[in-house]
């Protein structure tokens, strides 16, 4: 069976010939269809991250696949599609760039609604990220003109779709022109450099930032008095300054988006966005390597060269 392993901290994975896997009592054995590449693979695999699995270990923390094999009473017969994510994958134990892969029954959720399998592997981050995002922590309104910084990225674009849902008028802002193309339809799509505008005009009710970075605090000079930054990622940068009486003047809540603390939450509200996604309300952008490209594929993300998401497709 082959797999991709990362045989040392920062270096490239590896395609490997490994054993089958053998399922235990309580795990579902899976045909993986497909296995998600993102930024927590990477940060994993360069040995900074908290937990690390013992080396060498198969990438992948998320992905998709077909039941084999389970336990009478788990509720999945043979042939059941799936999705896989937690029990420890890519982060404890091997996780889904392989082939096969034996998990823990927590890890498996089937597919309530047919997907392709890249979407069903990468989908859930971007579609339930922006779903909390909008309705838990900036709770949207209709009729709110929202801006969407990173409009292109999986995560903003699907901010976007879902804010065009709930009735707002929508701008995504990108960082280049070449990103234009990728906004969502329906979205006045901007590049940062001709966003002058959204600071001079100030109305915007809501801005959901996926850069973050020292720029962030200029960035929510585009909201009104009144309105909400919502914060979902730092790829800009991780810090910012911050001066208070400007802050205060601004009067422009800045909210944090914690997925760790919302998992529970995203899960609720996860099967009714694969039913959006299968119907074509929500659309994600894939981009599909083989096992073999798995170091290209690591590299065109780090890079920030992945239209959507990226995926390795074990067939």
């Amino acid at each position: 069976m082959r797999a991709v392993r990362f045989h040392d901290w920062g270096a490239a994975p590896v395609l490997d010939e490994v054993p089958e896997p053998v399922r235990a009592a309580g795990e579902v054995l899976v045909q993986v269809t497909a296995g998600g590449v993102s930024h927590l693979d990477a940060t994993v695999a360069s040995g900074d991250f908290e937990l690390k699995p013992a080396l060498p270990y198969i990438g992948g923390v998320e992905g998709a696949g077909t039941v084999l094999e389970a336990d009478a009473d788990s509720g999945l017969a043979p042939g059941t599609r799936v999705v896989l994510r937690g029990g420890g994958l890519g982060l404890l134990r091997d996780g889904t760039w392989t082939e096969r892969v034996s998990v823990k029954r927590k890890a498996v959720t089937p597919l309530g609604a047919p997907l392709d399998p890249a979407v069903a592997a990468s989908f859930f981050v971007p579609a339930t990220t922006a779903h909390v995002a909008l309705h838990d922590i900036a709770r949207i309104g209709r009729n709110e003109d929202v801006v969407v910084v990173g409009a292109a990225g999986a995560v903003g674009a699907m901010v976007a779709q879902q804010a065009l849902a709930a009735g707002a008028r929508v701008t995504g802002v990108v960082g280049r022109e070449d990103q234009l193309a990728d906004v969502p339809k329906g979205v006045q799509a901007l590049t940062l450099d001709d966003a002058e505008g959204l600071a001079r005009d100030r109305s915007t009710s809501l801005l959901v930032d996926t850069l973050g970075g020292a720029g962030l605090v200029g960035r929510s000079r585009w909201v009104r008095q009144g309105g909400r930054a919502v914060v979902i990622g730092y790829v800009a940068g991780p810090h910012v300054e911050l001066d208070l009486p400007s802050w205060l003047l601004d009067e422009v809540a800045l909210l944090p988006v914690n997925m760790i603390r919302q998992e529970r939450r995203a899960r609720e509200v996860s099967g009714d966005l694969v039913r959006r996604l299968s119907e074509g309300e929500l659309t994600l952008a894939v981009e599909e390597f083989g096992l073999a490209d798995a170091p290209a594929a690591l590299a065109a993300l780090r890079g920030g060269r992945v239209r959507g998401r990226a995926v390795l497709l074990p067939g």
